[in-house]
């Protein structure tokens, strides 16, 4: 039974009897099989891949060590590994003497896959980072052109709150995220405030991984007041490249950082 996503819909899995365990048989079938390289990576990857297609109800048995390991024509260890790495995430749930279960539905699970992508440096890691991009660049243009007194006190307050908190890491990356949806209420489009609320958690990663020193900050502060500014005279086309030029050396960072993981 291939478990690959489909338009049409589709009902979870069953949870008991003779037709969930040859469901489970299937599933783990249909996984397939991988190449021995970083094989924990790659099993962790594949088990992600299934588990997000929506098919999988919350709450779902996950079919056995022996079964996923036959499947994917690894050693049982490597399936042990991967599994142990997802309940660490926090996106599946291993009971012992019961099994591993699927913790919550894929849009729950988004934060913690982005995490793990970027942890993993894969390539849909990159395209939710060109997504993220386009997205700010819109927030900006839209904030620029709805922007209250209101609203700019309250980017203002962001902003000088990353100031305040140049020197001090982890409270610069929350500074940093607040501004960003600071702007997006700003924009006041629903659909992109449910969006950028929905990965906020690949925008403190990206800030955690692009904002390693002091003089990483400053150059951020920098370009974040630019942003403020345009967005502050109304300027939709400043707002945009600003936001566009900040985007593309976080980017940068980002990448870069990804690198020097994969070569270490």
């Amino acid at each position: 039974m291939a478990l690959e996503p489909s338009t049409a819909a589709t009902p979870p899995l069953s949870t008991d009897g003779v037709a969930a365990r040859d469901e489970l048989s299937a599933l783990a079938e249909s996984i397939g099989s991988v190449a021995r390289e970083s094989v924990v990576s790659v099993v962790a990857r594949r088990l992600l891949d299934q588990l997000t297609t929506g098919r999988i109800a919350p709450g779902t048995r996950l079919p056995s060590e022996r079964q996923l390991a036959a499947s994917l024509e690894v050693g049982r260890s490597a399936v042990r590994e991967a599994l142990a790495a997802l309940d660490l995430l926090g996106i599946v749930d291993i009971r012992p003497g019961s099994g591993t279960y699927l913790r919550g539905s894929s849009s729950d699970l988004l934060p913690r896959i982005i995490n793990w992508g970027l942890m993993l440096g894969q390539p849909r890691t990159h395209d939710l980072v060109e997504i993220r991009q386009h997205l700010e660049i819109l927030s900006a243009s839209l904030a620029a052109q709805r922007a209250t007194d209101d609203d700019l006190a309250a980017i203002g307050q962001r902003l000088e709150q990353m100031e305040a908190a140049a020197d001090d890491m982890a409270a610069f990356v929350e500074a940093d995220v607040a501004f960003h949806l600071e702007v997006a209420r700003t924009a006041r489009n629903s659909v992109l405030i449910d969006i950028l609320h929905s990965v906020r958690e690949l925008l403190r990663v990206w800030v955690q991984r692009t904002s390693q020193d002091s003089t990483v900050t400053h150059k951020s502060l920098a370009e974040h007041a630019a942003i403020f500014e345009a967005i502050s005279n109304h300027d939709s086309e400043t707002a945009m490249e600003t936001m566009r030029a900040h985007m593309t050396i976080a980017s940068s960072r980002l990448k870069e950082s990804l690198e020097e993981d994969s070569r270490s």
